[in-house]
């Protein structure tokens, strides 16, 4: 046999082709890359839109609220009934989804921050007496508080020294209460940090509190708040039943029962009550009204401070808005928004209305 070398031409066809499929994987390997990238961009814009959208539906659920609250306060000064905020007027009205143009859904509520229990009334501080340990009326009630959200299983003297802890945070002094806790506490931690000493700007700040577990916080958080900064009263007319077994004689750190408080809500559902002093004289209450003459003075009937729950979905995506409204001489001011991600109410954050009992 006799082997005959390929010719120049052969040679040269070869190479071309070689190049011509190399140049092609280069070019295909470029458009995928491209396209790789044009999606991601055209998908981020896609999402900056949907998410500006769903800012602007939200925005647009702080202005019905806005509606909603004056279209109250002017209904209560038709009626010359401007002293009192309960849960029949139209700012407490059920949260209904409101379908959208485009596809989705958008829906509100109102929430009376003036009918849970304002944190920041235990930065006071009782006097010292003899014998028996003396508390403000408001310690007192988160005592109550406490132990009625943990079904008494907290401990009397663990609820007294949270309380005194969240006192500490509050103070302007470095001083600590009896039970209580400041810098040269937390400053032992891990990580370490100081004490606050000034009002509380959110319930969170509880979570660095001595004592306070994340299984307590998840109780409490639902029933307190810090808005107003300077406490205002509680509105009997709004408060819930668990924030209504905080309530009790002075002299008694003990909750009122579960079933009283809910007698008390009925009675509101049914009749409501006339004032504050119809409220005490209830059969709930009326054993202990004569001992209730501080804690009476934390009572109130009117709100000025509301906190709007928006829940928007635009193309699948759920977007929450958190909004703290003050309500003051016909004018409505937002005072801090806040979002997250969470698409659905824990059960505890269920509004409490004549219509759920």
């Amino acid at each position: 046999m006799h082997c005959h070398p390929s010719s120049p031409r052969s040679r040269q066809g070869g190479a071309a082709l070689i190049l011509a499929m190399l140049i092609f994987a280069v070019c295909a390997a470029l458009i995928v890359a491209m396209k790789s990238d044009f999606e991601r961009v055209y998908q981020r814009g896609g999402n900056i839109f949907v998410a500006e959208q769903s800012r602007a539906y939200l925005r647009g659920a702080e202005g019905l609220a806005t509606l909603a609250l004056l279209a109250d306060w002017d209904a209560d000064k038709q009626r010359g009934d401007d002293a009192r905020d309960t849960l029949d007027e139209i700012w407490a009205r059920e949260e209904v989804p409101y379908p959208l143009d485009e596809g989705g859904w958008l829906s509100g509520r109102l929430e009376d921050l003036q009918g849970r229990f304002n944190l920041n009334h235990l930065s006071g501080q009782a006097e010292q007496g003899e014998g028996k340990p003396q508390y403000t009326a408001a310690q007192a009630q988160f005592v109550r508080l406490l132990l009625a959200v943990t079904d008494e299983q907290l401990g009397e003297s663990e609820a007294i020294a949270i309380t005194q802890s969240i006192g500490d945070w509050l103070d302007a002094d470095s001083q600590p209460r009896f039970d209580g806790a400041e810098d040269d506490y937390y400053a032992g931690l891990t990580p370490a940090y100081r004490a606050s000493n000034r009002s509380m700007l959110s319930v969170t700040e509880l979570r660095a509190v001595k004592g306070m577990s994340p299984e307590l916080y998840q109780a409490i958080e639902p029933w307190v708040t810090v808005w107003p900064l300077q406490p205002g009263p509680l509105n009997i007319h709004t408060a819930p039943a668990m924030v209504l077994r905080s309530l009790g004689a002075d002299d008694s750190l003990r909750p009122l029962s579960e079933t009283d408080a809910l007698s008390l809500v009925a009675h509101r559902c049914e009749t409501g009550f006339s004032d504050v002093a119809d409220f005490l004289s209830h059969p709930a209450l009326a054993d202990s009204k004569d001992r209730m003459t501080a804690t009476q003075g934390l009572l109130g009937e009117q709100t000025d401070y509301f906190l709007l729950r928006a829940r928007v979905e635009v193309a699948g995506t759920n977007q929450r808005l958190y909004s703290v409204l003050e309500r003051k001489n016909r004018q409505v001011s937002v005072l801090g928004r806040a979002t997250d991600g969470r698409i659905f109410l824990p059960e505890t954050e269920r509004v409490e209305t004549c219509e759920t009992l």
